[in-house]
């Protein structure tokens, strides 16, 4: 019982893990990479669908990605989800291909894109911290009715706690990766 919901916490902690490693993945950085445009939509044949399903993704160069679709009909489609999203560019199209050139980061924008994503991390971990409560919760309730005694629930706290460090420390982990790139000129 008390392994199950550690197990059950600690795969949860996981996945607020991945999930802040996604969102840190949509941060544009000076360099381009197709995770930028992961959680962009595009309006295809009456459905809202991600755009990685309908085009494929080229980086020839360190700030420009290549984006060709594979059903030429979704062209506009595709360039018209990419020029109204956050990402601050301005998609060119030459009939086939969709060219996005990333612009140079200014020293305000790379630091408000810091801010964003010290506010994503800070989000990761009070899901974490969540996971941990509800968690304790749990175990509380089972003490409570006599289903396990009080030292196995403080070892389970404790481990519990030891998990939580080690998913928290893994999110600042990719914070100081992400601030760290984010800063580099």
């Amino acid at each position: 019982m008390i392994s199950d919901i550690i197990k059950t916490a600690d795969s949860k902690m996981n996945q607020a893990v991945e999930f802040s490693k996604e969102e840190f993945a949509t941060i544009r950085t000076g360099r381009a990479h197709p995770q930028m445009f992961s959680k962009l939509t595009a309006e295809y044949y009456g459905t809202p669908a991600p755009l990685q399903q309908l085009a494929s993704f080229q980086v020839p160069e360190a700030r420009t990605i290549l984006i060709t679709p594979y059903d030429q009909g979704s062209l506009a489609a595709v360039e018209r989800a990419i020029r109204d999203s956050d990402l601050g560019v301005n998609p060119s199209n030459d009939g086939r291909s969709i060219r996005v050139v990333l612009p140079e980061l200014t020293e305000e924008r790379r630091k408000e894109y810091t801010k964003l994503a010290k506010a994503k991390a800070e989000e990761a971990r009070v899901s974490i911290r969540n996971i941990r409560r509800n968690a304790n919760d749990a175990l509380k309730k089972m003490q409570k009715n006599h289903e396990v005694g009080e030292d196995e629930v403080e070892r389970a706290e404790k481990s519990l706690d030891v998990d939580t460090k080690k998913h928290i420390d893994a999110v600042d982990e990719l914070l100081k990766h992400k601030e760290a790139e984010l800063l580099e000129v």
